[in-house]
């Protein structure tokens, strides 16, 4: 009997899993998962999507139970010692074969690529798969034979060689004879707060799982999807669908999304409903992000895209910095996105632009400590998705915002917060203060609440940005 062997990672799933299909495929199936605590700490994952990743895994073990596929955990330092973990696990139990899907950033690659290398050495099979995203990064390129460093262009491609097959979705693997093999114990989540040092937020802001990341799809397509396009600017109307964490550990594939809008909108993910269409294009840009790691990889090391933008004189303040992180600005919408990031591991992603750009542009930090911050919090901590975003905002990436698109925080807090609710929730100090003014306290207030006046000058903080990158060759 053939056993093999199938490597989770950010694929936490039985549903339409295009590596768990193939291993299905050949024989008896045993599940693999290798944590790497110091790997993905250097990284930059803080402890709530660890939490969350290995929640996941938990319930991805009893799912695999109920299919008698047991399901083998490994601890192991860093990414290099996985050729070695899988072909000991290998060897352990027989198995002649080992599939796994792709990642796409470049250290991930790059171990990918060992592995496949190692058990090529040792005689044995191994086949990766591109499953997370729609094309494999290469299959959609421009004219002259480049990877797309513009979104737009990228999106017709991405939708006019889009066919049924790349969204056709995958069974669950089929209940399998019973193995001798025994489940491995788990981590609790007291070993990853040890490890981290910091408690994560608390387990039900972010059920995870398979049930839980359909249960979010099927709300937001019958509450929320048809207002989206309305809606997703307004950070206090539940307006988004929040399955980034969801998508990002693969709990819930981008294939179950364009089927279920493709369901839900006469068989389109362009005409019909402008919400679903709306929200399908930040599935793509998701996608976007993938393909430009692999085609400018130096993003995946801590470059800018757009090279010139590498000689800005970031400033060295950090009084700044800590004012950002810790929501003291001064600006109450940043404020209280930064509030609610430390609070429950997510930001609306009207506030990433407006919290990065203030960062980025109004303090003239550099973006990479806003990505790093942003990453340690985030349950949905992804590269790609979170350095494409931070670039975008700091004038630095693919489809930049130009340098002189300066978001003002307060106008932004008028516009897509007009009541000041999103403040006020946030801001408790802030709350008993008219609407209009918690957009920008009046400064007699500062001595009577503890609320601290804007750590700068909007008009002269965007002058100053407009100044260094006038400067950049």
């Amino acid at each position: 009997m053939s056993l093999t062997l199938m490597w989770f990672r950010s694929d936490l799933r039985l549903h339409d899993n295009r590596a768990l299909e193939a291993a299905a495929q050949r024989g008896p199936v045993i599940a693999v998962y290798l944590r790497s605590l110091a790997d993905w700490q250097r990284h930059g994952h803080g402890a709530n999507q660890l939490d969350f990743r290995a929640r996941g895994v938990a319930q991805l073990k009893q799912q695999l139970a109920e299919r008698n596929i047991p399901l083998l955990h490994r601890d192991i330092g860093d990414f290099t010692e996985s050729p070695k973990a899988l072909l000991g696990i290998a060897k352990e139990t027989g198995a002649s074969t080992l599939h796994f899907n792709r990642e796409y950033p470049l250290d991930e690659i790059q171990r990918d690529n060992a592995v496949l290398a190692a058990f090529e050495a040792a005689g044995l099979s191994a086949a990766g798969h591109h499953d997370a995203i729609a094309f494999a990064p290469g299959e959609l390129l421009t004219g002259k034979g480049d990877f797309y460093r513009v979104f737009t262009p990228f999106s017709k491609a991405w939708h006019q060689q889009l066919s049924a097959e790349r969204l056709a979705l995958s069974d669950p693997p089929a209940r399998q004879e019973p193995l001798t093999i025994v489940n491995d114990p788990l981590p609790g989540a007291a070993d990853i707060q040890t490890s981290t040092g910091i408690s994560a937020i608390p387990a039900d802001l972010w059920p995870a799982g398979e049930a839980a990341a359909a249960d979010r799809l099927a709300r937001f397509l019958r509450f929320r999807g048809r207002r989206y396009a309305q809606q997703r600017d307004f950070p206090i109307t539940p307006g988004t669908s929040e399955l980034s964490p969801y998508l990002a550990l693969g709990m819930i594939s981008h294939r179950q999304c364009l089927q279920a809008v493709l369901n839900e909108n006469g068989g389109s993910l362009t005409e019909g409903d402008a919400g679903l269409a709306a929200w399908v294009n930040e599935l793509v840009w998701r996608e976007f992000y993938h393909h430009v790691a692999v085609g400018f990889p130096r993003v995946c090391r801590h470059r800018a895209f757009q090279v010139s933008t590498e000689a800005l004189a970031w400033r060295d303040d950090e009084a700044g910095f800590a004012a950002w992180c810790e929501g003291r600005t001064g600006y109450p919408i940043v404020d209280a996105a930064m509030r609610q990031l430390v609070t429950t591991g997510w930001m609306h992603n009207r506030l990433r632009m407006v919290s990065a750009m203030f960062l980025s542009k109004h303090l003239l930090i550099d973006w990479r400590r806003g990505e790093a911050f942003f990453m340690r919090h985030l349950v949905d901590g992804e590269f790609c998705a979170n350095n494409g975003g931070w670039q975008w905002a700091a004038s630095t990436g693919t489809d930049a915002a130009p340098y002189f698109r300066i978001f003002n925080p307060t106008t932004q807090s008028q516009r897509f917060d007009a009541d000041g609710k999103f403040i006020a929730t946030w801001l408790p100090e802030l709350a008993e203060l008219p609407v209009k003014q918690r957009h920008a306290p009046p400064t007699d207030l500062f001595s009577c609440v503890d609320y601290p006046a804007p750590i700068v000058d909007h008009k002269a903080a965007r002058l100053r940005a407009l100044d260094e990158f006038k400067r950049l060759p």
